[in-house]
């Protein structure tokens, strides 16, 4: 589904970026991205998504190689930024049926999913209102559902449960567990690492650009350790 293939991503003038990343996301994968701020999460996630270009390696997405297949390759994701920057001159339902166009999605798909969602996270109501008026956490929503209603076979989500309340926070993960039990994918980064070691098969552990760790979750995480020992373990390590 997704196949990160020694990545390496400089910025002019400064050491960040990241080097070598090596990641692969197979169907039905919900795999988390953790680091501390700085460490190349949102770096490597917007290469993904085409967003920023990159020195070295490959990105493959759903078989098809992102340098070769831009287009074609952002048809087969939803992206989810740490921060939605919406278009706030529309309501939120103008927003989700532009979304919808863009897309090509049928007037009776997206009205079905779009009820689905907007239910599930009782936001219905104010569809009618400026986005301009919305909270982050209602704007969190909306790109979420924003994200849902062309089917992605893969989403690239970064820190999406930021924002949420608890109840919107449970109704993500069942989306997210739907997206991967109808065979697609999810690889996401995120500060929330209990959230990550309940909900995720697969993780990968990033620092100053370098991934240290990555694989199952129950190989990474053993002997009753849990996802945020494992994780300042890791770090610890690399620094001494």
């Amino acid at each position: 589904m997704l196949a990160i293939n020694h990545l390496t991503k400089c910025y002019k003038g400064s050491s960040k970026g990241v080097q070598d990343v090596n990641i692969h996301v197979e169907k039905g994968d919900i795999f988390a991205f953790i680091g501390h701020n700085g460490a190349g999460k949102t770096t490597t996630l917007k290469c993904i998504t085409g967003i920023h270009g990159f020195d070295e390696g490959e990105i493959i997405i759903n078989g098809m190689n992102l340098k070769d297949n831009e287009i074609a390759c952002k048809k087969q994701f939803a992206y989810i930024p740490d921060n939605p920057d919406l278009y706030e001159y529309l309501t939120g339902i103008q927003y989700l049926n532009f979304i919808a166009d863009v897309f090509e999605v049928s007037k009776e798909q997206r009205e079905t999913k779009i009820k689905k969602y907007a239910d599930a996270f009782e936001i219905t109501e104010s569809f009618g209102d400026l986005i301009s008026s919305y909270s982050h956490g209602m704007k969190q929503k909306l790109a979420i559902i924003s994200a849902v209603i062309h089917e992605p076979k893969l989403w690239i989500l970064d820190e999406p449960f930021v924002g949420l309340d608890p109840k919107a926070a449970v109704v993500l993960k069942g989306i997210m567990r739907e997206i991967c039990d109808q065979g697609g994918a999810i690889f996401f980064s995120t500060h929330v690492l209990d959230v990550a070691e309940k909900l995720c098969n697969k993780v990968a552990i990033i620092k100053e650009g370098k991934v240290l760790a990555s694989g199952n979750m129950t190989d990474i995480v053993n002997n009753g350790d849990s996802l945020e020992d494992i994780f300042l373990e890791v770090l610890d390590d690399e620094t001494n």
